[in-house]
């Protein structure tokens, strides 16, 4: 059968995962302030809409738990093609929902197989890249998150416009099956990794994905041998090591990279992404917009999001992910900061806002426009720095042994998060208004400490190489200037290997 070689080929289908993803964020955040879906379903109040928006979380959680199990054992590409079939089957049960408890189990259901994507599809790709482009590879998930929110938001609109009754929600979430699809069928010309091959002593198969990946199938090639010898290393070391439970993850030797893992991935939540992302609409209908209004703004904002990652991503392993990290968190708690003294000062507290019982306060003219825009330069921000970076690290930093479940507890850590926030946001902007954005600047502050104090630099690495990085006792803002290992052993191969040619010797293989 075919097997699709090319990287970057391999990383927009795979990312297909991601999208899944956005589809489901923007399949509920376009809906809550359009009359026929709040009609259909009882016009839910801040709590109730805040628990249908997390159900997705919930689900999501549950399935970035058992995905580390199950790529174990079936490994990367078939677990992903297990996941695909749960989404197709969520999509269904969501368009046929007759009622909030129905809407409920679809989400969860799709949650299930998002929970496996969003965690396993970073693991496949970083098993996968080159050192020099893992960061732009496994970037590309989150981009594709990204396209996902897009795409099904402007679908959503044109259902809103253009369809009547409850045949629009139905249409939007059915379409949702549409990807899963695609994902499912191209997988079955892709190679499994290299290292869950190795994992498994294939080391034959391993050594193959790793030659047509990196070196159009030349098993001789420096870049192969290096890396297959550290491959090689992983196992061995992995081998010689008990099975991993989720309690080994916290052991000697592995406590810090599993808090480094789940801590990005916590505090990605925590920066306010949900804000932006989730209820957008509440905060343009807040500012004084209305109607076909406030679902344009929403769109522009997915737009600079999209826009602002796509742009991140060819230079994202040249800058760093300590720097994007710090940048990024820096950046949005002077944002957070500036909304929540525009709203307080220029607001005012009100029983509802164009009949919406869920918010109770308003902010209009030119205050809300101001509100407006530094919710269009958080969203730039986030999509610069940690909406991407924060899935790249934490699929960086796991040894092979620990990688799988390693990942996806950090994406559970993530989804747990998610699930808080989605439920959390709603009730917060009825009850404290404002003073949401000052709790997110807080959380912006101390993680800024944290990643200063706590995360190693990884970029350029590869993932053996990571290795040797916690091992050290070079402190993390240090670790920059540690050598590029992997580097030096490549150019030490190309060296000797033109000396044998000279001297007429041939190439030895090492396997």
């Amino acid at each position: 059968m075919y097997t699709i070689t090319n990287i970057y080929v391999l990383a927009a289908f795979g990312t297909i995962g991601g999208a899944l993803f956005g589809f489901d964020v923007s399949s509920m955040s376009a809906w809550i302030g359009v009359d026929t879906y709040t009609d259909y379903f009882g016009s839910p109040d801040s709590n109730l809409q805040g628990g249908i928006t997390a159900s997705m979380s919930a689900g999501s959680f549950a399935g970035s738990i058992a995905a580390g199990w199950l790529a174990d054992i079936l490994g990367r590409r078939y677990a992903l093609m297990i996941a695909s079939l749960v989404w197709i089957v969520g999509a269904v049960v969501q368009c046929s929902a007759q009622n909030v408890t129905h809407l409920v189990a679809g989400r969860v259901v799709s949650g299930l197989a998002v929970g496996v994507t969003s965690s396993q599809t970073c693991v496949y790709l970083s098993e996968l890249a080159p050192a020099r482009i893992r960061g732009r590879i496994v970037g590309i998930q989150q981009w594709a998150i990204e396209w996902g929110i897009l795409i099904m938001y402007l679908i959503a609109y044109g259902c809103v416009v253009g369809v009547s009754g409850p045949a629009a929600f139905r249409i939007c979430w059915g379409v949702q099956a549409v990807p899963g699809l695609i994902l499912f069928i191209s997988l079955f010309f892709f190679p499994e990794s290299p290292r869950w091959l190795a994992s498994q002593e294939r080391w034959e198969e391993a050594l193959d994905t790793l030659a047509i990946i990196h070196a159009n199938g030349d098993r001789h090639d420096p870049v192969v041998q290096v890396e297959f010898e550290e491959v090689q290393e992983a196992v061995r070391v992995a081998h010689e090591s008990r099975d991993v439970s989720f309690l080994a993850l916290f052991g000697p030797g592995v406590w810090k990279r599993t808090m480094c893992g789940m801590s990005v991935q916590m505090w990605q939540q925590l920066l306010g992404g949900n804000v932006a992302m989730y209820y957008v609409v509440y905060i343009f209908e807040m500012a004084g917009m209305t109607g076909n209004t406030t679902l344009w703004s929403s769109a522009i904002q997915y737009v600079i999001f999209l826009v602002t990652t796509g742009v991140m991503l060819p230079f994202i392993d040249r800058v760093g992910r300590r720097n994007l990290l710090l940048i990024g968190s820096v950046t949005c708690m002077v944002v957070h900061y500036i909304i929540a003294a525009v709203m307080a000062s220029k607001g005012n507290p009100v029983p509802d806002v164009n009949g919406n019982a869920n918010l109770t306060w308003e902010i209009k003219g030119s205050a809300g426009m101001t509100v407006i825009a530094f919710s269009y330069i958080f969203t730039g921000i986030y999509g610069l720095t940690w909406a991407p970076t924060a899935w790249i690290y934490a699929a960086e930093v796991f040894p092979l042994k620990y990688r799988a479940k390693g990942v996806g507890l950090s994406a559970a850590t993530n989804w747990i998060f998610n699930f808080a926030l989605a439920y959390f946001v709603a009730p917060a902007f009825h009850n404290i208004q404002w003073k949401t954005y000052i709790i997110f600047g807080v959380f912006c502050t101390v993680m800024t400490f944290h990643v200063f104090f706590m995360y190693p630099e990884t970029v350029g690495r590869s993932l053996e190489e990571i290795d040797l990085v916690f091992e050290t006792d070079v402190k993390p803002w240090r670790t920059h200037m540690i050598g590029d290992i992997f580097g030096e052993e490549i150019e030490r191969r190309k060296e000797l290997g033109a000396k044998t040619e000279t001297g007429g010797a041939t190439h030895e293989e090492v396997v």
